[in-house]
């Protein structure tokens, strides 16, 4: 198992240490210099036939190297965390290595407890469904009631959940915070769809409230990353005005793809409800993220 370490501490903790210990298998957790190159290369060279790792690393890969299946023949099965997957970086993984990426939803008080099964067709996207032995519910956090299929809610987990932590160490505040009644709430945002796949929506501070509606940057960024000139993207909430707030999208294009802002509106028009549409766009280099390889929304700013 070749774990992108350095990446997220959720599942270096679990999936990168406690679950291969207990299974008593090999992992390795790399920290090393986040060339796309890496990856293919340390597959082959230790014989790995599991590879975890962001999104962002997969797009990397598919974009940046010239790598597959037959670079890497001992990979059998991959999965991703951290961000939603886009259908454009499951399709081309899937052309390039003749794998599928599973995704999962993880937090360091719970591992993982949502994920993608082999047993279920993938929606690129979709965190999948709550794990065997995990009771996770969809409820209102002020009533503490489940909302109806379709609706937004806050992923909460059982406090008798076996793998759930029993109170944050010497801070007695946090944990009050986060219980209530019978019920961890995680603070994660996510909406049921009718067959039962989960759509993670994002943190309570990510949520855009715009307009009078509250808008989630990971479904945004999803559509707008399976735009063929489209290298990686961010949504966050610009303030244009007193009171006033839109959504705005940076992206980084391909190389080589003279990428306009107006093109990306239009497009998202076309594939997102009106509200949830950017009405600006920023063309950027790169995205800031922190250690764990998530984008920093907070240091986006547009460009003097």
């Amino acid at each position: 198992m070749l774990h992108a370490g350095k990446y997220n501490w959720t599942y270096v903790l679990g999936t990168g240490l406690m679950d291969p210990l207990l299974r008593g298998v090999t992992t390795m957790v790399y920290e090393g210099p986040a060339d796309p190159a890496t990856w293919p290369r340390l597959i082959a060279k230790h014989g790995a036939t599991i590879f975890i790792a962001v999104p962002t690393i997969y797009r990397q890969i598919i974009q940046k190297t010239r790598a597959g299946g037959a670079d890497v023949p001992t990979l059998r099965h991959c999965m991703c965390a951290g961000e939603p997957l886009s259908g454009e970086v499951l399709a081309a993984w899937r052309e390039r290595f003749g794998q599928s990426i599973y995704e999962g939803l993880g937090m360091t008080e719970c591992s993982y407890y949502i994920s993608q099964p082999r047993t279920r067709p993938i929606r690129p996207g979709s965190a999948g469904f709550p794990q065997p032995g995990h009771a996770v519910r969809l409820l209102d956090p002020e009533t503490l009631s489940e909302v109806p299929v379709g609706e937004e809610g806050m992923l909460c987990i059982p406090r008798n959940d076996p793998a759930l932590l029993l109170r944050y160490w010497n801070r007695p505040d946090e944990t009050a915070l986060t219980t209530h009644g019978d019920w961890y709430l995680t603070g994660d945002y996510a909406r049921l769809d009718a067959d039962g796949y989960l759509w993670f929506l994002g943190r309570r501070d990510d949520l855009i409230n715009t307009f009078g509606y509250r808008v989630s940057p990971h479904e945004i960024e999803r559509v707008l990353k399976d735009h063929p000139d489209v290298a990686d993207c961010a949504a966050i909430g610009e303030e244009v005005g007193p009171t006033k707030v839109v959504v705005a999208a940076y992206v980084v294009p391909r190389p080589n793809c003279a990428l306009a802002g107006d093109a990306i509106i239009e497009y998202a028009r076309q594939h997102l409800a009106a509200y949830k549409a950017p009405r600006v766009v920023h063309i950027v280099d790169d995205l800031p993220r922190t250690r764990n390889g998530k984008v920093l929304r907070r240091a986006l700013r547009p460009t003097p």
